[in-house]
């Protein structure tokens, strides 16, 4: 009786997931990561580094393939490729409910580009190049072909749905205080799944999120019958992990002091 008692208690703890910063993840993690991947906080604070910008920005106009369900604003708008993709996927399933006068206005920019914006509209309209979101790939402005985002039904389905798909706007109404920028219903982020989900549940900004996750430290949630473990971990010495190979994750810094390891569980 003890040993079958014994075995019981061994089966249970085998079949508890306990993450480890330390022990779950293969390779080597440094402070370069620290400032890439696509939870990164970009503010008056903290600044885009050169490492942070996507390295798969393509000109969209000259990708036709990449531009499916939604219209450009002119020939040099420029994207992130992936998150093009996931755009045009959002984009497409708006369609499904009878929207679908979707254009891109803005996407990525150069520095000398935000540079010349931030001249031209001063402080009250526009960041200094290097403090925009813009400057990473993972932001872009979205119109409509029917009138302003405020009145649009393209604007109200993105306020209604975007979450569900990975994109957050990253500046609401409702919480100017905290982001330090007016409402923009025409601006959204890509943060990814499952973090736009958590997002919208707890009704956080960017910057409160990613308060939040240094203060759990560990959360789980489940989001389309999947899984997630996330982590934070503010270590910023080099260290050596080993990851079960049977896991699938991504890793983002914070653009500050930390990183987050999000891990989809089979």
């Amino acid at each position: 009786m003890k040993k079958w008692g014994f075995l019981l208690i061994f089966i249970v703890l085998l079949s508890i997931t306990v993450f480890d910063i330390g022990s779950f993840f293969r390779g080597e993690k440094d402070n370069e990561m620290i400032y890439q991947g696509n939870l990164l906080l970009v503010n008056s604070l903290y600044p885009v580094q050169a490492e942070s910008i996507k390295s798969d920005i393509v000109n969209l106009y000259e990708r036709k393939d990449l531009v499916k369900g939604y219209r450009l604003f002119d020939r040099s708008i420029c994207l992130s490729e992936e998150i093009a993709r996931k755009f045009s996927d959002m984009v497409l399933d708006a369609e499904k409910d009878g929207i679908s006068g979707f254009l891109i206005t803005s996407g990525f920019r150069e520095f000398d580009e935000q540079a010349a914006l931030f001249e031209e509209m001063g402080p009250d309209r526009a960041l200094p190049a290097g403090y925009s979101e813009h400057n990473l790939g993972l932001s872009l402005d979205v119109g409509s072909i029917y009138g302003k985002m405020e009145v649009a039904p393209e604007g109200k389905w993105i306020e209604e749905n975007a979450w569900k798909y990975g994109f957050i706007l990253r500046y609401p109404k409702n919480k100017t205080d905290i982001t330090g920028i007016m409402n923009e219903p025409w601006h959204i982020r890509y943060v990814g799944l499952p973090h736009s989900v958590i997002m919208k549940e707890k009704d956080f900004a960017l910057e409160e999120y990613l308060e939040y996750l240094k203060t759990e430290k560990q959360i789980s949630t489940t989001v389309n019958g999947q899984k997630y473990d996330i982590l934070y971990d503010s270590s910023s010495k080099k260290v050596t992990m080993n990851a079960q190979d049977n896991l699938h994750y991504q890793v983002s810094g914070n653009n500050s002091d930390g990183i987050i390891y999000t891990i989809l569980n089979d």
